[in-house]
């Protein structure tokens, strides 16, 4: 597997780490781990999110791993406007296409991810052939055909769609995004209707990163009540889950769970992964994928393997969490990490491109981690159900 991913990355300019990144480094790649999917069947879905290498079987082995593993996939990026449709009238179906497909020969729910975000938007989309902002109605037309085109397609297949992503910044306040600047402050009203049309089957979801602070917490509460008091089809809240050893605690990340399964939708983590290394001093704790730092060696200190007590304690926090979502499997419905192993999660290249994170529950080599039997560990409640 290790020469895969490396010969992967060499052809396709992707920065995973190939080196001795084990404390096991002879072990065997694991055969047969028990399976996530099963042990929390009685709970909610367990799902992973997928790369266009991994969707078009470019890396022998990964795809029949995720359907033993789990039951729910995300595409990564194959589903953004972005890759779909980088120029007017220019559409790339074929790797989404090609993981529904997948999904669906093996009985996994599909997770459209996402059709309205301020960011990995072309720029056409807001502006005119001269590169002004176009007016209303025209990215009103221009949105209505998106989901037309893209949900439509998918229409009856996809299990649920992150409508709308990262619309509100971590005090509360509406990011300032050109959706809202063209369209107005009702405009989330306007693409939760607008997904409903163009899928009437598919549960609809608002999803966003540090879904855990307090500020943004209440203001997200306060935009879904507003929506449904309206009427509008919304039926989930996905807390995007990107966590790291020391962030967030217990109690914030209960209370909000707590606070979005009050307004009685189902509440799923959408992007789990816990990163083990540092957050450079010089940028705020966050998902915004604009940010940046330099690669210092004291940013990237596990290149050599991830020693026993940081995998304790990523351990310890992956179990914390997933203590706390079995016992909300009322109105928890779906657990998603950011990626099949530590070689292809983002954490990898953010906040700072080329280090070597461990943040999920397998390492490079498909092994389960000290994390993966901390969470299974977790299941009991589920099993009993």
């Amino acid at each position: 597997m290790k020469q895969v991913l490396c010969s992967l990355a060499a052809s396709a300019s992707l920065l995973i780490t190939c080196g001795p990144a084990f404390a096991q480094e002879n072990a065997a790649p694991a055969t047969n781990p028990a399976a996530l999917k099963e042990a929390f069947d009685g709970c909610f879905l367990v799902g992973t999110a997928m790369n266009r290498w991994f969707i078009m079987d470019e890396v022998p082995g990964v795809l029949d791993f995720a359907a033993s593993q789990f039951n729910a996939v995300t595409a990564e990026n194959a589903m953004k406007w972005g890759r779909i449709n980088p120029s007017k009238g220019d559409y790339h179906f074929g790797i989404a296409d090609a993981l529904v497909d997948y999904a669906e020969a093996n009985d996994m729910a599909v997770i459209g991810h996402t059709l309205v975000w301020h960011s990995q938007t072309p720029d056409w989309v807001f502006e005119n052939w001269r590169g002004q902002s176009v007016d209303r109605d025209t990215l009103l037309e221009r949105l209505e055909q998106h989901m037309e085109k893209v949900a439509g397609r998918y229409s009856g297949r996809i299990h649920g769609w992150d409508v709308l992503n990262e619309a509100i910044l971590d005090d509360g306040s509406w990011r300032d995004s050109p959706w809202r600047r063209i369209l107005g402050e009702d405009y989330v009203a306007t693409v939760f209707e607008m997904a409903h049309e163009a899928d009437p089957q598919a549960e609809l979801y608002y999803n966003d990163y540090n879904m855990y602070l307090p500020g943004k917490r209440d203001a997200v509460v306060a935009m879904v009540k507003d929506l449904q008091d309206r009427g509008v089809p919304i039926h989930g809240i996905g807390m995007q889950g990107h966590f790291g050893l020391d962030r967030p605690s217990v109690e914030d990340f209960t209370a909000a769970l707590d606070a979005y399964g009050a307004l009685g939708l189902k509440v799923m983590i959408t992007e789990m992964d816990v990163t083990v290394l540092p957050w450079p001093e010089t940028l705020e704790v966050g998902a915004d994928i604009s940010a940046a730092a330099e690669n210092r060696q004291e940013l990237d200190p596990y290149t050599a393997g991830l020693p026993d007590d940081i995998a304790q304690a990523q351990a310890d926090q992956y179990a914390a969490f997933f203590r706390e979502l079995v016992a909300r499997r009322d109105f928890v419905s779906r657990v998603t990490f950011w990626g099949v192993s530590d070689a292809d999660n983002w954490k990898n290249n953010f906040p700072v491109r080329g280090r070597t994170d461990h943040p999920m529950l397998f390492d490079r080599y498909l092994r389960p981690k000290p994390a993966f039997d901390a969470v299974m560990a977790e299941a009991g409640p589920c099993r009993a159900e």
